[in-house]
Formats: C-alpha cells, structure tokens, sequence
C-alpha cells in the first residue's frame, strides 16, 4: 500500500501561530462533522485524516493499494486534502476576520512492502537511503531545503523531503520513490553492495546523518562534499568512487535506468517522461529557481489536474470503501447492517451492527471485496 502526509505551517494575519492554539483540534477548523479517528486525528470529508502535530497541520491521504497508476491517484488524493484544508481556512478566516495562509513545510511518502529479507524494514530503508537522495533533490528540493530523508518502520518506507508545491512534481516524486522501493524490494540481498551490480552511482563523499525525528537517516549538505541544494545541478563537480567527475544531474540519470519499469507501472508513462525531463535538463527542477518558489508560502491555491488522466485512473478500490464510510450510511455485510464508528488506524472501520449493537472491526480488503462481490450479484 501507498498513502502521502504533507505538513504545513500556520500563518493568521502575517504571524506565524500554532493551531493547537488557534483552533483547539480539526474540528474547529472544519465545519463538516468528522469522524474521529484513532489519536487525536479526523477523518476529513475528502478522504483522508488530518490532526495537528507539533506545530503544524498535517494532512494525509487514506491508503491506496500498491499497483498500476497508484502514485497518480495517491498524489491527487493528497492535493485534493489540501484544497479542502484551504477551503475551510478561507470560510473560517471570513467569519473571524483574519488572514490565513498555509506554508508548505514537508511531504512523506509512505510504503508498506511485503519481507524478503531478516530485518528487512531497515535494510531496505538503509539502502535507499544511498539511493533516493540526489534524484529526489532534482525532483523534491528547492533552494532553502535541507535534507532528504529515509525513515523505516515494522513493515513500512516513510522517505521524508520538502513540500512541493508543484503536483507534477510531487507526483514525480511519488513515483521514484515507489518505483525505487518496489524494485529494490526484489533484489537478491539489500546489501550497499548491490548498487555496484545494478550501475547506480555513488559519490566519493557520502555520508548518514541520524534523522531528526525517530529512527532513519538523513543526507544533509555535511553530509556530501558540498551544499547540492544551493549548486549549480548542472555543474560537474560531484566526484564519484570510481572517479569520474560529473553533475546531479548525470547521477541521477544514471540512477533512474534500473527503476524505469516500475516508475512507469505505478505511475504512468507520462510521469516517467516527465522524470527523465527534470532530470535531463529539459523541464525545470525548482533547483533551477534561484530563490525558492512564492508558492510554498501560500499553498492549496491551485489545483488543476488532466482530466483524461482522471478517467483513466479512477477511484482505487480502497478509495471508494473509505468515501462509502465517510459519507456515514450504514453498511450491509453479508445478511447484516452496520452503522459506522469510526476508522480505526489506515486499514479498519469500527462498526456497530444495528440490530444486536454488536462491535465489529473490518478491513478494507473485507469490505472492498464484498462490495465487488455484491455489486456484481
């Protein structure tokens, strides 16, 4: 499965303030009424959660399953919480009178995988971590970023970078990572070893830095020998181990080759294109922005997608459960009824059955698999 987060930091009338502070929880903010979730979160109306976390609002998409066009529908999911939050930020800052603006302050991107190896989660995570952070620098960074991040869990890749406020981008993003994981994920062994086998570049200076927030890694400016978020990405100054000297963006072109099946399967061809572009040269990576775009500083303001790309990856099957259980009707399994609770985690709905008031937990696979079922019958 695959699902993003994006944070933001507030701003009311030009000051920068915590919403803890300004609203109490989500459900101040929004004027719809949410379903709790587990913690301190919300089920928003457009699909996926939102809670504030240590000074920022965080929003989030419900789980997708992991396959053909997945990285295009997880991304839209996530813009589509965005405009939502910025929807209800414009309705609240007219009725108290003030100013509200969201700060793009970071993404993550979140995959849960299958284990082929003893003490996979962190070998994996290790080893993407000498893998995703130059092409994510071209495809994630701007010029004030600071790192590229890679943080594993029990079964789970959360690759944290900068908000970006460009959805194409994002979506580029969204797929290198999901393309790398997924490819790698089959790999013999997930020793350091096998980027040699498989042609990925490595820098002669290269080095982990211990993430900022739980377990995982971080390539930092220190980290390389030299700042790659304010260079040139163009410039050939980047020696690699076996010691020719090239630019970012020659090591991320080289790094792209062992991963394009899997970028273009959970993505799309188009994404994959735009990829090799930013990464060629030919489309613009916001490294190429001397200052770093105005659009972090107000974002959720547009949000325009291609419509025949909309069709030809509609709802998931997850999706359309979740908007089911969002909506609050209650819903059939089998010769029963039940009212719903709320979402218990990413995966399970908590339910009631109406007649006996019987709790009982389902999954998503459970309920997408009734609902084909039942809608074929």
């Amino acid at each position: 499965m695959i699902g993003l987060e994006a944070e933001f930091s507030l701003f009311v009338n030009e000051r920068r303030r915590k919403p803890e502070q300004v609203f109490g929880d989500p459900q101040k903010l929004v004027r719809a009424r949410m379903l709790p979730r587990t913690g301190r979160s919300f089920q928003l109306p457009a699909g996926g959660a939102i809670y504030f976390d240590t000074g920022v609002i965080e929003v989030a998409t419900p789980i997708v399953e992991l396959g053909p066009g997945c990285c295009f529908r997880a991304t839209r999911l996530l813009w589509e919480q965005i405009r939502y939050l910025r929807d209800e930020l414009d309705h609240w800052s007219i009725r108290h009178d003030r100013t509200a603006r969201l700060q793009g302050f970071s993404t993550h991107y979140n995959l849960s995988f299958r284990a082929r190896h003893e003490g996979s989660a962190h070998q994996l995570g290790f080893l993407l971590a000498h893998i995703l952070p130059v092409p994510l620098m071209l495809l994630a960074a701007n010029r004030q970023s600071t790192a590229i991040g890679v943080r594993p869990r029990a079964n789970r890749i959360e690759v944290t970078a900068d908000f970006t406020p460009d959805a194409a981008l994002m979506l580029a993003t969204c797929a290198f990572v999901a393309g790398a994981a997924e490819t790698v994920r089959e790999w013999p062994s997930y020793d350091v070893t096998e980027l040699a086998k498989h042609g990925i570049p490595r820098l002669a200076r290269f080095s982990l830095r211990k993430h900022s927030s739980r377990k995982g890694w971080r390539v930092l400016a220190r980290s390389l020998a030299r700042d790659p978020f304010t260079c040139d990405p163009n410039a050939q100054h980047w020696k690699l181990r076996d010691g020719r000297i090239v630019s970012l963006r020659d090591i991320a072109n080289e790094t792209l080759r062992p991963f394009r099946k899997q970028i273009r399967r959970l993505g799309d061809l188009q994404t994959l294109r735009h990829i090799e572009a930013v990464f060629a040269g030919d489309a613009r990576s916001l490294l190429d922005f001397a200052e770093r775009p105005k659009a972090y500083d107000d974002a959720g303001r547009a949000f325009d997608w291609n419509r025949r790309r909309v069709r030809h990856w509609p709802r998931s099957a997850y999706e359309r459960v979740i908007h089911k259980v969002i909506a609050g009707e209650p819903i059939r399994y089998g010769a029963k009824r039940y009212k719903i609770e709320r979402m218990q985690g990413w995966y399970e709905v908590v339910c009631r059955e109406i007649k006996t008031a019987r709790r009982r937990v389902f999954n998503l696979d459970e309920l997408a698999k009734w609902g084909a079922t039942h809608k074929r019958r």
